[in-house]
């Protein structure tokens, strides 16, 4: 089939790998403007438009798709079968929806009509869950509302970080997209309608989302610390009287009770376990604000910190 593939993330480009080794035709993609990024504000293209770059690809990078006339006759001329969308980041008008013959295909990183939103990742680590997995939906003007076509499912594994499970799913979605595309070139494939009384959603992620409660449970502090890699990643502050920022990038959680406050220091021994809301943390690796990251074994090394200080 002739296509337009509109994507723009790391999430997206594993997508558009697999189309470039199908037997479907890509006519266009459309991604994201480049951005200024680094401390050069040098611009930076969109981990898509980088690859269409690098492989020849003809792209588009309009700043707006509402109400551009010039994107919509484009496309027009282009008279793709389906417009594909893999995390593309802006809303499509209904004169694009309503465009391709065989409709707009998106792919999304949850088991609709669970996690819809911009973060399905990070939110089913952060609550969670031991299952989620990859949709692929016809679009309409709802965000993530669309009839399902396929889903496939994969289990979360107990260490698994935002960032590992991201890329096991962008491998099984660019998979699932093939196989949804292939059945819809030599038959109608009919969505199905979303149950909206089983929807959950997966809001965008604020770096306020990092800040460790030392009161919650062991497993749900251990599950904000994996859910919130490679951002904006969980955080606390040293109790050193400068709100000095302390990055948490791997733990470990301790399932026996403590008698302690919440973010009391326990033991130095193994690294730096800390008093929970249920128990005890140990934290592995860290970061401190303007240095390396570093095993907490070698920080408390050379650290003032001591076994009954508070985290706050």
């Amino acid at each position: 089939m002739n296509l337009v593939f509109m994507g723009s993330s790391n999430f997206a480009v594993a997508s558009l790998t697999a189309l470039l080794q199908s037997k479907h035709k890509i006519s266009l993609v459309v991604a994201q403007p480049d951005k200024p990024a680094g401390r050069g504000n040098k611009l930076t293209p969109c981990p898509v438009a980088e690859f269409a770059r690098e492989k020849g690809l003809p792209l588009e990078q309009p700043a707006k798709v509402k109400k551009n006339l010039e994107l919509l006759e484009q496309l027009k001329q282009l008279k793709p079968d389906v417009i594909v969308v893999v995390a593309y980041g802006k809303f499509l008008p209904k004169e694009i929806l309503t465009l391709p013959p065989r409709g707009c295909v998106n792919v999304h990183a949850s088991l609709l009509p669970k996690y819809r939103g911009a973060a399905p990742i990070n939110w089913a680590i952060l609550n969670g869950e031991e299952r989620t997995g990859v949709t692929t939906m016809y679009m309409d003007e709802e965000m993530d509302e669309g009839d399902i076509l396929l889903q496939c499912a994969t289990d979360i594994q107990p260490h698994d970080t935002a960032e590992a499970l991201h890329d096991h799913l962008a491998i099984i979605g660019s998979e699932l997209l093939i196989k949804t595309l292939d059945k819809m070139q030599i038959e109608e494939l009919k969505g199905i309608l979303q149950d909206d009384a089983e929807a959950t959603y997966a809001p965008i992620l604020k770096k306020d989302d990092g800040l460790i409660d030392w009161n919650l449970k062991s497993a749900q502090i251990y599950n904000q610390i994996r859910g919130l890699l490679p951002w904006p990643k969980a955080y606390t502050f040293l109790p050193d009287g400068q709100k000095t920022q302390l990055t948490v990038f791997d733990a470990a959680p301790i399932e026996v009770a403590s008698n302690q406050e919440p973010g009391t220091v326990i033991s130095l021994d193994k690294g730096i376990t800390i008093a929970t809301g249920n128990g005890q943390i140990l934290l592995l690796e860290i970061q401190l604000a303007g240095k390396k990251r570093m095993p907490t074994s070698e920080f408390v090394k050379g650290s003032w910190l001591k076994v009954g200080m508070i985290f706050k």
